[in-house]
Protein backbone atom coordinates (compact mmCIF):
# COMPACT_ATOMS: atom_id res chain seq x y z
CA UNK A 1 0.00 0.00 0.00
CA UNK A 2 1.44 3.86 -0.45
CA UNK A 3 -0.35 7.08 0.58
CA UNK A 4 -0.24 9.90 -1.57
CA UNK A 5 0.88 13.39 -0.61
CA UNK A 6 0.32 16.45 -2.76
CA UNK A 7 1.56 19.51 -1.05
CA UNK A 8 0.60 22.94 -3.65
CA UNK A 9 0.89 20.92 -6.96
CA UNK A 10 0.23 23.44 -10.15
CA UNK A 11 0.44 22.64 -13.25
CA UNK A 12 0.44 25.40 -16.38
CA UNK A 13 0.99 25.16 -20.19
CA UNK A 14 2.75 28.24 -20.92
CA UNK A 15 0.55 31.14 -19.44
CA UNK A 16 -2.05 28.54 -19.29
CA UNK A 17 -2.86 27.42 -15.39
CA UNK A 18 -5.12 24.61 -15.16
CA UNK A 19 -4.30 23.59 -11.66
CA UNK A 20 -3.96 25.73 -9.20
CA UNK A 21 -1.79 24.95 -5.90
CA UNK A 22 -3.47 21.52 -4.69
CA UNK A 23 -3.29 20.15 -1.22
CA UNK A 24 -4.29 16.80 -0.97
CA UNK A 25 -3.71 13.20 1.09
CA UNK A 26 -4.57 10.11 -0.28
CA UNK A 27 -4.66 7.85 2.80
CA UNK A 28 -2.91 4.31 2.22
CA UNK A 29 -5.63 1.46 1.55
CA UNK A 30 -8.02 4.47 0.32
CA UNK A 31 -10.37 4.29 -2.47
CA UNK A 32 -10.01 8.31 -3.55
CA UNK A 33 -12.16 9.21 -6.60
CA UNK A 34 -11.92 12.59 -8.30
CA UNK A 35 -14.64 14.09 -9.65
CA UNK A 36 -15.71 17.22 -11.72
CA UNK A 37 -16.80 18.58 -15.55
CA UNK A 38 -14.90 17.54 -18.27
CA UNK A 39 -11.88 20.22 -18.17
CA UNK A 40 -11.42 20.28 -14.58
CA UNK A 41 -7.63 19.31 -14.49
CA UNK A 42 -8.50 15.90 -12.60
CA UNK A 43 -6.99 13.75 -15.22
CA UNK A 44 -4.04 15.92 -15.50
CA UNK A 45 -3.28 15.50 -11.72
CA UNK A 46 -3.46 11.85 -12.17
CA UNK A 47 -1.10 11.40 -14.90
CA UNK A 48 1.13 14.25 -12.99
CA UNK A 49 0.46 11.47 -10.37
CA UNK A 50 1.68 8.82 -12.66
CA UNK A 51 4.36 10.80 -14.10
CA UNK A 52 3.04 11.02 -17.14
CA UNK A 53 2.97 14.94 -16.71
CA UNK A 54 5.59 17.08 -15.46
CA UNK A 55 4.76 19.22 -12.11
CA UNK A 56 5.04 22.86 -12.38
CA UNK A 57 5.17 23.93 -8.63
CA UNK A 58 4.88 22.09 -5.43
CA UNK A 59 5.74 18.23 -4.22
CA UNK A 60 4.05 14.94 -4.97
CA UNK A 61 4.97 12.25 -2.25
CA UNK A 62 4.27 8.36 -2.89
CA UNK A 63 5.06 6.61 0.61
CA UNK A 64 7.90 9.38 2.02
CA UNK A 65 9.47 9.64 -0.87
CA UNK A 66 9.23 12.47 -2.78
CA UNK A 67 8.19 11.51 -6.51
CA UNK A 68 8.76 14.43 -8.78
CA UNK A 69 11.51 13.44 -10.90
CA UNK A 70 11.03 9.80 -10.20
CA UNK A 71 10.35 7.79 -13.30
CA UNK A 72 6.66 6.33 -13.84
CA UNK A 73 8.28 2.84 -13.68
CA UNK A 74 9.78 3.53 -10.41
CA UNK A 75 7.06 4.90 -8.61
CA UNK A 76 5.28 1.49 -7.44
CA UNK A 77 1.90 2.40 -9.01
CA UNK A 78 -0.08 0.72 -12.08
CA UNK A 79 -2.71 2.54 -14.37
CA UNK A 80 -5.97 1.63 -16.26
CA UNK A 81 -7.10 3.96 -18.78
CA UNK A 82 -10.06 4.67 -20.73
CA UNK A 83 -9.13 2.57 -23.60
CA UNK A 84 -8.36 -0.89 -23.19
CA UNK A 85 -5.17 -0.83 -25.15
CA UNK A 86 -4.69 -4.78 -24.95
CA UNK A 87 -2.41 -6.19 -27.97
CA UNK A 88 -4.94 -7.96 -29.80
CA UNK A 89 -2.56 -10.43 -31.33
CA UNK A 90 -2.32 -11.74 -27.42
CA UNK A 91 -4.31 -13.86 -25.72
CA UNK A 92 -5.50 -12.76 -22.42
CA UNK A 93 -2.83 -14.56 -20.64
CA UNK A 94 -0.46 -13.14 -22.74
CA UNK A 95 -1.81 -10.17 -22.31
CA UNK A 96 -1.29 -9.66 -18.47
CA UNK A 97 1.95 -11.74 -18.51
CA UNK A 98 3.25 -9.24 -20.77
CA UNK A 99 5.05 -6.45 -18.66
CA UNK A 100 6.49 -9.29 -16.22
CA UNK A 101 8.34 -10.96 -18.72
CA UNK A 102 10.30 -8.18 -19.30
CA UNK A 103 10.89 -8.67 -15.48
CA UNK A 104 13.49 -11.33 -13.90
CA UNK A 105 10.45 -13.11 -12.85
CA UNK A 106 10.16 -16.54 -13.53
CA UNK A 107 7.93 -18.68 -15.99
CA UNK A 108 6.32 -20.01 -12.78
CA UNK A 109 6.43 -17.00 -11.10
CA UNK A 110 4.69 -15.53 -13.42
CA UNK A 111 1.60 -18.03 -13.94
CA UNK A 112 1.43 -18.07 -10.40
CA UNK A 113 1.04 -14.13 -10.93
CA UNK A 114 -1.66 -14.33 -13.82
CA UNK A 115 -3.64 -16.57 -12.09
CA UNK A 116 -3.87 -15.30 -9.27
CA UNK A 117 -5.70 -11.83 -10.96
CA UNK A 118 -7.63 -14.17 -13.31
CA UNK A 119 -9.33 -15.74 -10.11
CA UNK A 120 -9.99 -12.46 -8.36
CA UNK A 121 -11.30 -11.20 -11.24
CA UNK A 122 -13.38 -14.49 -12.16
CA UNK A 123 -11.49 -14.80 -15.46
CA UNK A 124 -9.46 -17.93 -15.76
CA UNK A 125 -12.04 -19.34 -18.31
CA UNK A 126 -11.02 -16.53 -20.55
CA UNK A 127 -7.24 -16.45 -20.34
CA UNK A 128 -6.68 -18.53 -23.96
CA UNK A 129 -9.34 -16.08 -25.72
CA UNK A 130 -8.13 -12.99 -27.69
CA UNK A 131 -9.66 -9.55 -27.06
CA UNK A 132 -11.42 -9.97 -30.03
CA UNK A 133 -13.26 -12.88 -28.48
CA UNK A 134 -14.31 -10.59 -25.46
CA UNK A 135 -17.14 -8.13 -24.84
CA UNK A 136 -16.33 -4.76 -23.65
CA UNK A 137 -16.71 -5.53 -19.50
CA UNK A 138 -13.92 -8.67 -20.00
CA UNK A 139 -11.79 -6.29 -21.89
CA UNK A 140 -11.55 -3.72 -19.70
CA UNK A 141 -11.33 -6.59 -16.52
CA UNK A 142 -8.14 -7.70 -18.55
CA UNK A 143 -6.32 -4.06 -18.70
CA UNK A 144 -7.55 -4.60 -14.66
CA UNK A 145 -5.88 -7.74 -14.50
CA UNK A 146 -2.60 -6.29 -16.49
CA UNK A 147 -2.37 -3.51 -13.60
CA UNK A 148 -3.02 -6.44 -10.68
CA UNK A 149 -0.09 -8.60 -11.73
CA UNK A 150 2.28 -5.99 -11.01
CA UNK A 151 1.19 -5.73 -7.02
CA UNK A 152 1.58 -1.98 -7.07
CA UNK A 153 1.10 -0.15 -4.07
CA UNK A 154 -0.95 2.29 -5.71
CA UNK A 155 -4.05 1.98 -8.46
CA UNK A 156 -4.68 4.42 -11.04
CA UNK A 157 -7.82 4.54 -12.48
CA UNK A 158 -8.78 7.07 -15.63
CA UNK A 159 -12.31 7.07 -16.14
CA UNK A 160 -12.09 3.21 -17.31
CA UNK A 161 -15.92 2.12 -17.32
CA UNK A 162 -16.89 5.65 -19.67
CA UNK A 163 -16.91 2.92 -22.93
CA UNK A 164 -19.29 0.46 -21.72
CA UNK A 165 -22.81 0.38 -21.42
CA UNK A 166 -24.86 1.45 -18.47
CA UNK A 167 -25.60 -2.36 -17.40
CA UNK A 168 -22.10 -3.26 -17.28
CA UNK A 169 -21.15 0.44 -15.19
CA UNK A 170 -22.92 -0.83 -12.73
CA UNK A 171 -21.75 -4.44 -12.72
CA UNK A 172 -18.11 -3.18 -13.09
CA UNK A 173 -18.82 -0.55 -10.23
CA UNK A 174 -19.62 -3.66 -8.36
CA UNK A 175 -16.51 -5.34 -9.42
CA UNK A 176 -13.96 -2.82 -8.69
CA UNK A 177 -15.33 -2.56 -4.72
CA UNK A 178 -15.05 -5.97 -4.56
CA UNK A 179 -11.10 -6.00 -6.06
CA UNK A 180 -10.74 -2.66 -3.78
CA UNK A 181 -11.55 -5.01 -0.28
CA UNK A 182 -9.59 -7.80 -1.85
CA UNK A 183 -6.53 -6.39 -2.07
CA UNK A 184 -7.11 -3.60 0.17
CA UNK A 185 -4.63 -1.59 -2.24
CA UNK A 186 -4.81 2.49 -2.30
CA UNK A 187 -7.18 3.75 -5.36
CA UNK A 188 -7.42 6.79 -7.03
CA UNK A 189 -9.94 6.93 -9.93
CA UNK A 190 -11.02 9.38 -11.90
CA UNK A 191 -14.53 9.75 -13.72
CA UNK A 192 -16.92 13.10 -14.81
CA UNK A 193 -19.99 10.14 -13.36
CA UNK A 194 -21.17 11.76 -9.99
CA UNK A 195 -23.05 8.16 -9.57
CA UNK A 196 -19.61 6.77 -10.10
CA UNK A 197 -18.24 9.04 -7.29
CA UNK A 198 -20.96 8.69 -4.61
CA UNK A 199 -21.27 4.88 -4.90
CA UNK A 200 -17.62 3.86 -5.28
CA UNK A 201 -15.16 6.42 -3.28
CA UNK A 202 -15.08 6.07 0.64
CA UNK A 203 -13.88 10.06 0.05
CA UNK A 204 -14.43 12.28 -2.83
CA UNK A 205 -12.17 15.50 -3.97
CA UNK A 206 -14.82 17.68 -6.28
CA UNK A 207 -12.92 19.26 -9.01
CA UNK A 208 -13.64 22.82 -10.74
CA UNK A 209 -12.00 24.92 -12.70
CA UNK A 210 -8.40 23.48 -12.00
CA UNK A 211 -9.07 23.96 -8.11
CA UNK A 212 -10.42 21.31 -5.75
CA UNK A 213 -13.88 22.62 -4.04
CA UNK A 214 -14.54 20.12 -1.59
CA UNK A 215 -13.22 16.97 0.29
CA UNK A 216 -15.20 14.69 2.49
CA UNK A 217 -17.20 10.92 2.11
CA UNK A 218 -20.13 10.69 -0.36
CA UNK A 219 -23.00 11.11 2.07
CA UNK A 220 -20.64 14.63 3.31
CA UNK A 221 -21.00 16.21 0.66
CA UNK A 222 -24.33 14.94 -0.72
CA UNK A 223 -25.87 16.77 2.78
CA UNK A 224 -23.25 19.13 3.34
CA UNK A 225 -21.90 20.67 0.48
CA UNK A 226 -19.34 23.20 0.73
CA UNK A 227 -20.84 25.98 -1.91
CA UNK A 228 -23.21 26.45 -4.97
CA UNK A 229 -20.91 24.00 -7.40
CA UNK A 230 -20.83 20.99 -5.19
CA UNK A 231 -24.40 21.43 -4.33
CA UNK A 232 -25.74 21.57 -7.93
CA UNK A 233 -22.93 18.83 -9.51
CA UNK A 234 -23.41 15.61 -7.01
CA UNK A 235 -26.93 14.39 -6.80
CA UNK A 236 -29.40 13.52 -9.42
CA UNK A 237 -31.28 15.80 -10.19
CA UNK A 238 -29.47 18.51 -8.47
CA UNK A 239 -29.99 20.29 -5.86
CA UNK A 240 -33.20 23.33 -6.17
CA UNK A 241 -31.47 26.31 -5.98
CA UNK A 242 -33.85 30.01 -5.08
CA UNK A 243 -32.83 33.11 -5.51
CA UNK A 244 -33.63 34.99 -2.27
CA UNK A 245 -33.34 37.75 0.33
CA UNK A 246 -32.53 38.09 4.17
CA UNK A 247 -35.71 39.71 5.68
CA UNK A 248 -35.37 39.20 8.99
CA UNK A 249 -32.02 36.99 10.82
CA UNK A 250 -32.55 36.07 14.09
CA UNK A 251 -30.17 34.14 16.84
CA UNK A 252 -31.00 30.54 15.34
CA UNK A 253 -33.23 31.16 12.80
CA UNK A 254 -33.49 33.06 9.16
CA UNK A 255 -36.72 34.41 7.04
CA UNK A 256 -36.22 34.69 3.81
CA UNK A 257 -38.28 35.95 0.81
CA UNK A 258 -38.26 34.02 -2.02
CA UNK A 259 -38.52 36.14 -5.92
CA UNK A 260 -42.69 35.67 -5.71
CA UNK A 261 -42.92 37.17 -2.69
CA UNK A 262 -43.27 33.46 -0.39
CA UNK A 263 -41.50 34.06 3.14
CA UNK A 264 -39.61 30.70 4.16
CA UNK A 265 -38.28 30.09 7.90
CA UNK A 266 -35.19 28.40 8.00
CA UNK A 267 -33.21 27.05 11.21
CA UNK A 268 -29.76 28.36 10.85
CA UNK A 269 -26.88 30.14 12.40
CA UNK A 270 -27.27 33.24 9.82
CA UNK A 271 -24.61 35.25 12.57
CA UNK A 272 -23.02 36.50 8.91
CA UNK A 273 -26.18 38.03 7.43
CA UNK A 274 -27.75 41.03 7.29
CA UNK A 275 -31.38 42.37 6.42
CA UNK A 276 -31.39 42.74 2.61
CA UNK A 277 -28.53 40.15 1.71
CA UNK A 278 -29.02 38.13 -1.36
CA UNK A 279 -29.19 34.42 -0.39
CA UNK A 280 -29.55 31.05 -2.50
CA UNK A 281 -31.60 28.53 -1.08
CA UNK A 282 -31.10 25.04 -2.15
CA UNK A 283 -33.20 22.07 -1.26
CA UNK A 284 -33.07 18.70 -2.60
CA UNK A 285 -35.90 16.94 -5.16
CA UNK A 286 -36.31 13.99 -2.20
CA UNK A 287 -36.57 16.53 1.06
CA UNK A 288 -39.87 18.24 -0.48
CA UNK A 289 -43.10 17.10 0.96
CA UNK A 290 -46.77 18.10 -0.47
CA UNK A 291 -48.58 19.74 1.99
CA UNK A 292 -51.37 17.57 1.87
CA UNK A 293 -48.80 15.35 3.91
CA UNK A 294 -47.90 17.35 6.49
CA UNK A 295 -49.83 19.52 9.27
CA UNK A 296 -46.96 22.26 8.83
CA UNK A 297 -48.48 25.43 7.56
CA UNK A 298 -45.34 27.75 6.67
CA UNK A 299 -42.86 27.33 3.93
CA UNK A 300 -45.78 26.77 1.48
CA UNK A 301 -45.31 27.26 -2.21
CA UNK A 302 -47.68 26.94 -5.15
CA UNK A 303 -46.21 25.67 -8.75
CA UNK A 304 -47.26 24.08 -11.58
CA UNK A 305 -46.28 21.20 -13.27
CA UNK A 306 -44.38 21.23 -16.37
CA UNK A 307 -43.65 16.96 -17.38
CA UNK A 308 -43.14 14.06 -14.98
CA UNK A 309 -41.05 11.23 -15.60
CA UNK A 310 -42.10 7.91 -14.12
CA UNK A 311 -39.21 5.79 -12.88
CA UNK A 312 -40.83 3.16 -11.64
CA UNK A 313 -39.93 3.34 -7.81
CA UNK A 314 -40.70 7.50 -7.89
CA UNK A 315 -41.66 10.36 -9.99
CA UNK A 316 -39.50 13.12 -10.61
CA UNK A 317 -41.69 16.21 -10.83
CA UNK A 318 -40.18 18.91 -13.01
CA UNK A 319 -42.25 22.37 -11.79
CA UNK A 320 -42.45 25.92 -12.79
CA UNK A 321 -42.50 28.19 -9.84
CA UNK A 322 -43.18 32.07 -10.34
CA UNK A 323 -40.09 34.20 -10.27
CA UNK A 324 -37.67 31.31 -11.17
CA UNK A 325 -36.28 30.41 -14.80
CA UNK A 326 -35.29 26.99 -13.55
CA UNK A 327 -37.50 24.48 -13.24
CA UNK A 328 -38.01 22.92 -10.09
CA UNK A 329 -37.68 19.08 -9.44
CA UNK A 330 -39.39 17.54 -6.52
CA UNK A 331 -39.58 13.72 -5.58
CA UNK A 332 -42.39 11.92 -5.02
CA UNK A 333 -43.82 8.32 -4.43
CA UNK A 334 -44.61 6.48 -7.82
CA UNK A 335 -48.26 6.61 -6.53
CA UNK A 336 -49.29 9.99 -6.09
CA UNK A 337 -52.18 11.14 -7.80
CA UNK A 338 -53.11 13.81 -10.32
CA UNK A 339 -49.45 14.13 -11.52
CA UNK A 340 -50.01 15.34 -14.74
CA UNK A 341 -48.57 18.56 -17.08
CA UNK A 342 -50.31 21.78 -16.41
CA UNK A 343 -51.34 20.24 -12.63
CA UNK A 344 -50.73 22.80 -9.41
CA UNK A 345 -49.17 21.65 -6.43
CA UNK A 346 -48.81 22.83 -3.04
CA UNK A 347 -45.82 21.69 -1.72
CA UNK A 348 -43.87 22.82 1.86
CA UNK A 349 -40.61 22.83 2.51
CA UNK A 350 -39.20 21.26 5.32
CA UNK A 351 -37.03 24.10 7.11
CA UNK A 352 -34.49 21.30 8.41
CA UNK A 353 -33.49 20.25 5.25
CA UNK A 354 -33.08 23.51 3.16
CA UNK A 355 -29.40 24.80 2.99
CA UNK A 356 -28.10 28.49 2.42
CA UNK A 357 -25.39 29.94 0.53
CA UNK A 358 -24.05 33.62 0.85
CA UNK A 359 -23.79 36.12 -2.16
CA UNK A 360 -20.57 34.00 -2.86
CA UNK A 361 -21.97 30.75 -3.21
CA UNK A 362 -20.54 29.68 0.25
CA UNK A 363 -22.86 27.18 2.25
CA UNK A 364 -23.97 29.15 5.93
CA UNK A 365 -24.21 27.67 9.09
CA UNK A 366 -22.21 24.20 8.65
Amino acid sequence: MAEVRLQQISKSYGNNQVLQGIDLHVRNGEFMVFVGPSGCGKSTLLRMIAGLEDISAGELYIGNQLANDTPPAKRGLAMVFQSYALYPHMTVYENMAFSLSLTSMSKAEIDTAVQHAASILQMSHLLQRKPRDLSGGQRQRVAIGRAIVRKPGLFLFDEPLSNLDASLRVQMRIELSKLHRELAATMIYVTHDQVEAMTLGQRIAVFNGGKIEQIGAPLELYDKPANLFVAGFLGSPKMNILKAKVLRNLSNEVELQLAAGTHINIQLDGSNLQTGDEVSLGIRAEHILLASQTSEHSNQLEVCISFVEHLGDAAIVYATLAGEENLFAIKLPADTSDLYAGADLCIQLPGHRCHVFDGKGVALGQ
